[in-house]
């Protein structure tokens, strides 16, 4: 009908107006500049999206350049040869062009590390690297500026006190040369040590190059959100934002261009380097500089370290279980979640007492079972251009909360605990004049937060404002956060909290103890993990309180109580979507993150005048559902309650809760012995099939 105007709306929440054409003429007119304003916009977006193709890949690290290679030359004196290390055997044969290869002897006919017949396995050269930063979201380009040295010559092997040791030169660039060693010991029965040394000063990138044959898939690496099987893939290590975005277009492009945090297909805040197979075969390095997997060669994977040093270990087991409780004997396992988790779900709720009772009040009239409602707003709430965000100052707001003791009491009648929120970043609260302590001061003035080249507080951007963080490798400063955590946080009397960020570390920071930012970026969340452990356990309530962290390191799972995946947008694709949940969640747990969970509903929600992404029911519904068949249920309103579809959105949504909390509740007994089996080998709660059924073709194409 001429004038009818309809409105519809997809899954997304994204809403279309539809005008029939027999409209009258003022009415064509009113659309003139809004079409025109379309197609602007439609255009300057091509632009951007054609522009963003050479513009970022000159600061992000797009990883263009080709793998060093080079050829293997051996010394004609040196034969065929096998030096028992242990329960391990290195041997070198000089067929095909000469190789190194690794056995274990209970398994004398598989070899569980080689190199490639003929092809050097040790390269060096000489790198400078730009590294910009911005809001927790890291620009690498890395470019050969001095020698590069991809020819080895391997000169000797010989058994050194127990050890097997590789020694020769690389030929260089420039008709130089560099001497090499690469050691391997037996660091216990199931863990061959390796460590390679490049010793000249004049490199500082050290390259480690063996064979991986095109058929063999390889997965892990941390919490890896858009693809599982990274065979063909180039894997960069460092713990950052993983963005918003992270290759969704036009969105990506279009936060990059607003604040360049966009993010990548890679970006992630766990990111670890260690992998196994599905031949069953497992590395790791144990560096802590930034670090480059390169599996894109189909018969080969290199390693690249920002450093003349590679340390890393080769680990032996018949199945990806073995191969699991191998690397998390080295790197941690977490221990059994508290009993009370299992008695159900864990509301995320904000917006003061009044709030928080009546939503608990309404999810007791469904039935749904809550072990715990968690609190993010406990220390006030302030709005910026993302939208509702916290006052970084650790403290209890009375003003949101004025009866607190009284909410607590009630809520512990109804056997549901309260969960508070911590982050290591301190913003002044000088301006705000709210009342209390300002622990921004006080860490300034004591030289507790980590610091710029000229001795400064480093501040760091955070959507509308900038904050101090934490500096951990400062003992004193450890000692006050954690009389903070005392004082603060378990006074309240929560039962736990989330840790959040602890990715953020600057490149060219200073910090207390002189280590380098660079060195240290990736350890800071393992000790971010370390010192919130250490603040449940002398509490004297430690088997009891539960925290939960989202960035990590190789050794964060043996100090974190549970992870959970950051911060998702609410929407359903692989690359930052509910997808992406379920694939970070199957890829961290095979490199030890045991016990992980997702924000039920998604948190990124986006509203201005170019994007609008906002939550719609039917999301939350599938994602409730992931939620109840996850280690842990827990909500989040997002960082746009108001614009967002909430648990409480309507009454058929607060019954789908309820049978969602049920269905986590009722699976308790279950989730407890796969909790427990975690605490003892690191088998995770959740897992792909993959890891038990490695030789199926079928396990990995159903892999998004």
């Amino acid at each position: 009908m001429p004038g009818v105007q309809r409105s519809l709306a997809d899954d997304h929440g994204i809403r279309a107006t539809l005008f029939s054409a027999g409209r009258p003429r003022r009415r064509r007119n009113r659309l003139i500049l809004p079409i025109c304003v379309g197609v602007f916009g439609a255009l300057l977006l091509f632009g951007l999206l054609i522009g963003r193709a050479w513009l970022l890949p000159r600061y992000n690290d797009k990883f263009g350049d080709p793998p060093l290679l080079g050829h293997l030359e051996v010394d004609r004196k040196l034969l065929a040869t096998s030096i028992a290390v242990g329960q391990f055997v290195v041997s070198y044969t000089p067929e095909q062009g000469g190789q190194i290869y690794v056995i274990h002897v209970s398994e004398p006919g598989r070899r569980i590390w080689e190199s490639v017949p003929g092809m050097s396995f040790v390269a060096a050269a000489y790198g400078h690297e730009k590294v910009d930063e911005s809001r927790g979201s890291f620009f690498f380009s890395d470019k050969a500026t001095g020698s590069t040295c991809g020819t080895q010559k391997l000169e000797k092997i010989s058994e050194v006190a127990g050890t097997a040791r590789l020694t020769g030169t690389l030929r260089c660039s420039g008709a130089g040369s560099a001497p090499f060693s690469m050691v391997f010991t037996a660091l216990t029965p199931n863990q061959l040590g390796f460590e390679l040394r490049i010793d000249d000063d004049d490199l500082n990138r050290a390259f480690l190059t063996y064979a991986s044959p095109a058929s063999e898939h390889v997965f892990g690496f941390g919490e890896q959100f858009t693809y599982f099987d990274l065979k063909g893939r180039r894997v960069p290590i460092w713990v950052q934002e993983q963005g918003i975005g992270r290759g969704l277009q036009p969105l990506t492009t279009a936060v990059d261009l607003m604040a360049r945090s966009g993010g990548s297909w890679h970006t992630s805040y766990v990111s670890i380097p260690h992998y196994i197979t599905s031949l069953n075969r497992s590395l790791l390095t144990e560096n802590y500089e930034y670090q480059i997997f390169d599996l894109r060669t189909p018969d080969r994977l290199q390693v690249r370290v920002y450093s003349r040093t590679l340390k890393g270990r080769i680990l032996y087991g018949r199945t990806p279980a073995d191969l699991i409780r191998e690397y998390t004997e080295y790197a941690g396992r977490m221990r059994a979640l508290p009993d009370w988790v299992h008695e159900g779900a864990i509301v995320g709720i904000q917006g003061g007492t009044q709030r928080v009772q009546k939503l608990v009040e309404q999810l007791g009239k469904e039935g749904a079972p809550l072990s715990a409602v968690w609190l993010q707003d406990w220390v006030g709430q302030r709005k910026t251009s993302f939208g509702k965000q916290l006052w970084w100052n650790w403290q209890l707001d009375r003003n949101r909360y004025p009866d607190w003791e009284a909410m607590r009491k009630k809520l512990d009648s109804q056997g549901v605990r309260i969960l508070t929120y911590v982050n290591p970043f301190f913003v002044d609260m000088g301006p705000s004049g709210r009342p209390g302590r300002n622990l921004f001061a006080e860490a300034r003035e004591r030289g507790y937060l980590v610091t710029e080249p000229n001795g400064l507080p480093y501040m760091i951007p955070n959507t509308d404002f900038s904050a101090g963080l934490l500096d951990v490798t400062n003992g004193e400063a450890r000692k006050w956060w954690k009389e903070i955590i005392r004082t603060e946080v378990l006074s309240t009397g929560a039962s736990g909290w989330m840790a959040d960020f602890g990715e953020a570390l600057p490149y060219d920071a200073h910090l207390q103890s002189d280590v380098a930012a660079r060195a240290f970026h990736n350890q800071y969340p393992e000790e971010w993990a370390k010192l919130n452990r250490e603040a449940i356990e002398e509490s004297g309530r430690g088997a009891e309180l539960l925290f939960f962290t989202r960035s990590g390191y190789r050794k964060s799972p043996g100090s974190s109580t549970l992870f959970w995946l950051g911060d998702q947008l609410v929407t359903w694709d692989v690359y930052d979507g509910i997808k992406s949940a379920v694939v970070g969640m199957l890829s961290g747990g095979v490199s030890g993150f045991s016990l992980n969970h997702s924000d039920a509903g998604g948190y990124t929600t986006i509203v201005n005048s170019l994007v609008r992404v906002t939550r719609s029911r039917e999301l939350l519904w599938r994602w409730l559902e992931l939620s109840a068949l996850s280690p842990v249920m827990r909500t989040h309103e997002g960082n746009r309650p108001d614009d967002n579809f909430q648990i409480d959105g309507d009454a058929e949504t607060l019954r789908h809760f309820a049978r969602c909390a049920k269905l986590y509740k009722a699976w308790a007994v279950y989730r407890k012995q796969l909790v427990a089996q975690a605490a003892a080998s690191g088998m995770p709660v959740a897992r792909h099939l993959a890891l038990h059924y490695p030789g199926d073709p079928n396990v990995y194409k159903a892999s998004f």
